[in-house]
């Protein structure tokens, strides 16, 4: 047997092998107490305490996505979740027949009506069970939650005399495709609070085709309607569900506050969908859009505010908008734009994490004179393009107004504009920016840019009437229309050529 021996303290020869070491750097580490007399004086406690709550302020403020810190960037509202409901109902329960034959809009109206009642109580879930439930237009509560079990779809029914008249927007003045009321949308809700429409992925169909293919053949006297419409409301998300077919816009939340739109799948013919717009923030405030898949037949995002001199007397503008991690296909028009009807203001947004594929455009700023207003304070970065005929798009004749009253001398403002980190292949025009006398676009930035292009020709970065920068290399070779910056930040070569106009339309 051989037997193991643990040396115990006190054995001299362990206690010497041990502690040895640490008294010979006794004498190395005096320094150790000079500096805990230095930080004894009352002043350096005073200056080092100050320098741990400047440094854990920075490691508090740090953002997790970007590495950057957010002490030096915009950042939107802190938003609580949403309290679960105290009470639930089941739309079967109020005589819904999801058949999808029978029209349910009575049902729909009376659980409404029963949450409408519960609203100091903290308001009450409306549960729509797996099936088709068949309903003209209804309107939503506040302190209201509108659960979207999976197999669940709620079917617009197509027949326009069911879908109520509406005025104008008052910051449009117009009803978009027609003077005079338009149609509401299919489920719609104003001046609300804490309105909460979610689920199991279930569905929201409009049934679009019978109004897209009135409109093609000009069967229709009013505008279209949207599949789901907030107005004038306030803390709003909308997540887990899917919208599809809508006759007109599909998601469009309207002079409203403080909005999450989180986890949509949004649907509808890439070709003859006209105007199916994804999601349309219009003179919207504190926003965020996230984590979507959008594939529409007009543009996948378009940030509005109002049209020419109508959104100029309501001045209500979009601000404070954060769109990221989307997956975004647009044939007809493009991925994410800003306007055209922008003539309230537009600022302060951020389009970060997007993937446009298959699209005819990525992201577009589009105006005209009469619109005026402004944009200004929009940052794009991580961008990719992937097979798109135009990736970058601004443009300032988009001249379409809602009548002959408009001022032609009403000129937007379009500054402060940065696109970095922005990557892709199979791009026809990676840039195509075309200011105009009356309407030079001021300020804008590129950095980081490799954009793969398909035609290899001269006029691939197009520039008109554009001031601004390219810091570092990029991808294709900028215009000369901008000034070029090392990596540093140290002026290489400034441009001559603010002005210059490069613009070609054949490719």
């Amino acid at each position: 047997m051989v037997e193991t021996l643990t040396p115990t303290p006190s054995s001299s020869s362990w206690w010497r092998r041990c502690w040895a070491p640490f008294i010979h750097n006794y004498h190395h580490r005096r320094w150790t107490s000079t500096i805990t007399n230095f930080l004894s004086t009352h002043k350096t406690f005073l200056i080092a305490l100050w320098l741990a709550f400047f440094f854990t302020l920075f490691y508090w403020q740090r953002d997790a996505a970007t590495g950057g810190l957010l002490l030096f960037r915009r950042t939107l509202p802190t938003r609580s979740l949403p309290k679960l409901r105290p009470v639930s109902f089941n739309l079967s329960d109020f005589g819904a027949v999801g058949d999808g034959v029978t029209v349910n809009t009575a049902a729909f109206e009376r659980a409404v009506r029963a949450i409408s009642r519960l609203g100091k109580k903290g308001g009450g879930q409306l549960n729509v069970p797996p099936g088709y439930w068949l309903t003209a237009p209804f309107n939503l509560t506040s302190h209201m939650t509108l659960f979207l079990d999976e197999g669940a779809v709620i079917l617009g029914i197509n027949d326009e005399k069911y879908w109520p008249l509406m005025p104008p927007l008052p910051s449009y003045g117009y009803g978009r495709e027609h003077r005079g009321p338009r149609y509401g949308s299919l489920i719609h809700g104003q001046h609300l609070k804490d309105v909460v429409i979610t689920g199991h992925n279930g569905t929201i169909n409009g049934q679009g085709q019978t109004w897209w293919t009135k409109y093609r053949q000009k069967l229709l006297n009013h505008t279209r309607g949207p599949l789901v419409q907030i107005m004038w409301s306030r803390d709003i998300l909308i997540s887990n569900i899917t919208l599809r077919d809508s006759p007109f816009w599909t998601l469009h939340p309207y002079d409203c506050k403080n909005v999450t739109i989180r986890n949509l799948t949004i649907l509808a013919p890439i070709f003859e969908a006209p105007n199916t717009d994804g999601i349309d923030p219009d003179s919207c405030e504190d926003m965020v859009i996230e984590d979507c898949y959008i594939s529409v037949g007009d543009d996948g995002i378009a940030i509005k505010s109002g049209w020419d001199q109508y959104g100029i007397a309501y001045r209500q503008p979009s601000v404070n908008i954060l769109i990221r991690n989307l997956v975004i296909r647009s044939m007809v028009s493009a991925g994410v734009s800003i306007g055209s009807e922008m003539s309230g203001g537009v600022s302060n947004v951020t389009v970060e994490n997007v993937l446009i594929w298959s699209s005819r455009r990525a992201v577009r700023i589009k105006t005209a004179p009469g619109r005026g207003g402004y944009v200004r304070n929009i940052i794009y970065r991580n961008l990719t393009f992937d097979n798109v005929r135009v990736g970058i798009v601004i443009k300032t004749d988009y001249n379409e107004h809602p009548d002959a009253a408009f001022d032609p001398k009403a000129f937007p403002i379009l500054e402060d504009i940065s696109y970095s980190s922005i990557h892709g292949e199979g791009v026809r025009v990676p840039v195509r920016i075309q200011g105009s006398e009356e309407i030079p676009v001021r300020n804008v930035t590129f950095w980081d840019m490799s954009v793969g292009i398909t035609y290899k020709k001269k006029h691939i970065f197009q520039c008109a009437f554009v001031e601004g920068r390219v810091i570092g290399t990029i991808f294709p070779a900028p215009c000369e229309n901008l000034d070029l910056y090392d990596e540093q930040g140290h002026l290489i070569k400034k441009s001559t050529s603010q002005n210059a106009s490069d613009i070609d339309y054949d490719f």
